[in-house]
């Protein structure tokens, strides 16, 4: 499962794990659409894989045991985790998203 989220992970330059109905979710993919950013989104309970590549997305966030939080949204950045919500709002704020995104190649700005 490792390989699958990686090869997913990095098929563009911004990629979204989500679940339909998830406002966190919902939050991280309109700021992304509102800085232009064409993210690539996987709605995990939409995937017939979905389960185990949440179980594996939690373990890349939190870790061995995978517990700590939910594994979603989880954003990926050139290929590399960013994090959750609170994650990239943070760097929105602090001016960090944008640079990253641009070093990315997926903003032209």
């Amino acid at each position: 499962m490792a390989e699958m989220v990686a090869r997913l992970a990095s098929e563009r330059a911004v990629v979204v794990f989500t679940k339909s109905g998830c406002c966190m979710c919902t939050a991280v993919t309109t700021l992304l659409g509102e800085l232009a950013v064409s993210a690539a989104v996987h709605e995990l309970d939409r995937e017939p894989l979905g389960k185990e590549m949440e179980r594996e997305l939690a373990r890349r966030l939190y870790g061995s045991g995978g517990r700590g939080g939910p594994a979603v949204p989880a954003v990926f950045i050139g290929g590399s985790l960013v994090g959750s919500t609170s994650k990239v709002m943070a760097m929105h704020l602090k001016g960090e998203l944008v640079p990253m995104l641009k070093n990315a190649g997926a903003l032209w700005l």
